[in-house]
Parts: structure tokens; sequence; C-alpha cells
């Protein structure tokens, strides 16, 4: 475990360990809980996360696979609450190799889940995904309908759920499950933002594609049973995302029992084709990336929507910048800071 030294002003019960908060969504909740009057302890690998990332907290260098590093780490710094977003998340990749994602996000959950009894501490908010759903009949989906994913990751992230599940019937954990979908955009800070080698998600890659600081981008797949052949996603702003997190934090710290123990979606309700985001980026920055078109991705269901109102009325959450002009507005402004320079014009 490597420690990068930070100064501390909470006492004991105001800090959150934080896996994976060197990368996009992890960032954006360690700055949400340091303004809520926690203190962030990121712990990152540092693999696919960024040191320049951790800006509100100490950073523990470490694996989720690594027992002893997690086991001191929340003991030297009286962890109270873990959010738990260290896992691999690529659709994709996943089908080639599962493997990757069964001992990252499986067993390095159970990691940590043994390594939080060790060091007595029970309080957990786990990153989940909209694709613990797969194809369903109906749309939006209800948190009722998990259990049919259709890939690695979402079976894995499923898998991970049912343990933490068994975790809390016999060891008396409290854990908030918050199935995300399409997490998008960049805070307002600056700081930080989608950053990714190599990119795979829509928004940023189409806006590199603008930028000049890659040459293509591709749609996958214009058959899909959609009203424009293209598939649909729940798009939420990763800001939005952070605030649900620091609600979970919340219930838990207050044990509330009605929030307790649950699954939430964290979505709109409202969903856009891959060519309705396009058209989108188009309006907001005044270029449209050269698309091609490719064939389907394995995996990849071809609508997913959320219903989020168990969140909206229980978690009181409320998704405030999440309308598509917001987030494409976020996402340019920092890809425009990080990324100033213009390859070639198009």
């Amino acid at each position: 475990m490597r420690l990068k030294k930070a100064s501390s002003c909470m006492g004991a019960g105001r800090r959150i360990l934080v896996t994976g908060g060197a990368g996009y969504i992890g960032s954006h909740c360690c700055k949400a809980v340091r303004e809520a009057g926690f203190e962030p302890v990121c712990y990152d690998n540092l693999a696919i996360g960024h040191r320049s990332f951790v800006n509100w907290g100490p950073l523990v260098t470490g694996d989720i696979l690594d027992e002893r590093s997690l086991v001191a780490a929340l003991r030297e710094f009286e962890i109270q609450a873990v959010i738990h977003l260290a896992a691999s998340s690529l659709v994709g990749e996943s089908v080639s190799h599962p493997h990757i994602y069964y001992r990252n996000n499986v067993v390095g959950t159970l990691t940590l889940l043994d390594s939080m009894r060790k060091a007595g501490c029970s309080n957990i908010v786990f990153s989940s995904t909209g694709a613990v759903y797969g194809e369903v009949p109906r749309m939006p989906i209800r948190e009722a309908q998990a259990g049919h994913a259709v890939n690695p990751y979402g079976r894995s992230k499923w898998m991970a759920e049912q343990i933490i599940g068994d975790f809390e019937a016999s060891y008396g954990f409290n854990a908030i499950r918050l199935r995300y979908f399409n997490a998008c955009g960049a805070d307002d800070c600056g700081l930080i933002g989608e950053l990714r080698d190599p990119e795979t998600h829509l928004i940023p890659r189409a806006l590199m594609v603008i930028q000049g600081h890659l040459d293509e981008f591709a749609v996958y797949g214009d058959d899909y049973d959609t009203p424009d052949g293209s598939a649909v996603r729940d798009y939420i702003h990763v800001s939005d995302l952070a605030d649900a997190h620091v609600r979970a934090i919340h219930a838990l710290m207050r044990n509330e029992r009605k929030i307790v123990g649950r699954a939430f979606n964290l979505g709109t309700g409202k969903g856009y084709s891959v060519k309705e985001v396009l058209h989108a980026i188009e309006r907001e920055t005044g270029s449209a990336p050269p698309t091609t078109m490719k064939d389907r991705r394995p995996g990849d269901p071809s609508t997913l929507v959320a219903d989020p109102t168990a969140a909206n009325d229980d978690l009181q959450f409320r998704p405030l910048r999440s309308d598509l002009h917001t987030i494409i507005r976020s996402a340019w402004a920092w890809h425009t800071k990080a990324h100033p320079r213009r390859v070639r014009e198009l």
C-alpha cells in the first residue's frame, strides 16, 4: 500500500473509502463526498485512473485484489463506509476476455467485503449497472427485472450484487446498490472528465473526432428494433450520479431501513438513440463527426432505459443536470480544455 499524503481535517466517522476513486465516476464522487462534509480516501491502482484526478482527499495506491492493502487502508483511516467503484466495465472486452471481468468484478468485490469484515466496516454503496438487466420485454426497466444480463460485464456485476446480499444476511452488512445507466458529461470545475486510453464511450469519442484527435467514429448497428435503427440508451450526468452516492452514504449513516438493502436505478427514464445523440452534438458544437457503420457488437441490447421512480421517491434523487444539452455542453467544455489542439480541420 502506497499513500499519497494529504492534510486531513476530518475526524473518525467522516471518512469514506472510494475504490476506483481516481477514475471518471470515482473522482466525481470524491468531489461530491468532500463537498458533503466527508473525507474521501481514494483507493486506486492507477491502471486506468489518473493521479491528477485525486484532488479532494488522500490517495492509497493499491489493487482491489490485495486484501492486505485494503485492510490496512480501512484500519488506518478508520473508514466508516465504502463506495465501491473499482471494476472492469467495457461490454465488448468482457465478451472477448470474460476472465478479467469475473476476476476483477466478482473476486475483487469478494476481497473487498472480506477486508471490510476484518477491519470492522460494514457499510457499502455498490456501483452496479443497467447491464444487469439485459434484454427485457418492457421499458422503462424496473429494479425487479434484474438478473438477465446478456454479457459477462453485466453478469459479473449481478454476481457481485448477490454476494453483497449474502454478506447482508449473514454478517450484518448494510448495502445500497446503485445501478447506473450511461454516465456522461463533466463537472463544471474543469479538473475532471472522461479520459480513457483508448476512449470507447459514445459522447467523448465523437467529440474527440470533431477535435481531430481520433480519425473515426463508428455506429455499431443500424438494424436494431428502435425508431431509427441505432441503439437507445438512458444518459445521466456524472455529477448527478455523484449526488446519488452522497444520498446513499447519508442513508447508510442514518440506517434508513426503507433505503438500506435495496437497489436503485440511476437514470432519467428517457432514452436517446446513437443517431439522436450525434445530432445533439452537432447542434452544440457546430460540427458533426464523420461516421462509419459497423455491425452490432456482441452483448449489446437494443434499448436500455431506466425507470427511476424508486430513486426519485425514496432516495429523493433528482437528475438535475441530465438533459442532453447540459451533458454535451459540459463534456465539450472539458474536452476543449483537456485536448485543446485541433489536429486537422474537418
